[in-house]
């Protein structure tokens, strides 16, 4: 059983960075694909950004693509979201996810992913 905890949320303001993190326990990521998602209140969860295994393959929603970069760090058993000239529209609870894969295969719908983390505010100000 794979647990995994996020830090690094907060609020700032348009046009800051934040760096979330993802610090897995019980289990290897590497045996996983992992993934952002977000939910913004009243909304569904969405995919940010997906990574594969080796971290050799990465996946991007339209929106954040070009502004958000995820990472990966097998060793440490860590993932990450460098999130950079954030939006308004950026403010949602932030959930790292793992999910059982092969090879290079990127997940990029909450079905897919077996464990969720409790989730990192991100707020962003006009």
């Amino acid at each position: 059983q794979v647990q995994l905890v996020e830090s690094g949320g907060g609020l700032v303001q348009a046009g800051d960075s934040l760096r979330l993190s993802c610090l897995a326990s019980g289990g290897t990521i590497s045996h996983y694909a992992m993934g952002w998602f977000r939910q913004g209140t009243g909304k569904e969860r969405e995919i940010v950004a997906a990574i594969s295994r080796t971290g050799g393959f990465t996946y991007y929603k339209e929106s954040p693509k070009g502004r958000f970069i995820i990472s990966r760090d097998n060793a440490e058993n860590t993932v990450s979201l460098q999130m950079n000239s954030l939006k308004p529209e950026d403010t949602a609870v932030y959930f790292c996810a793992a999910g059982p894969s092969v090879g290079t295969t990127l997940l990029t719908t909450p079905a897919r992913y077996a464990y969720w983390g409790q989730g990192a505010q991100v707020t962003v100000s006009s």
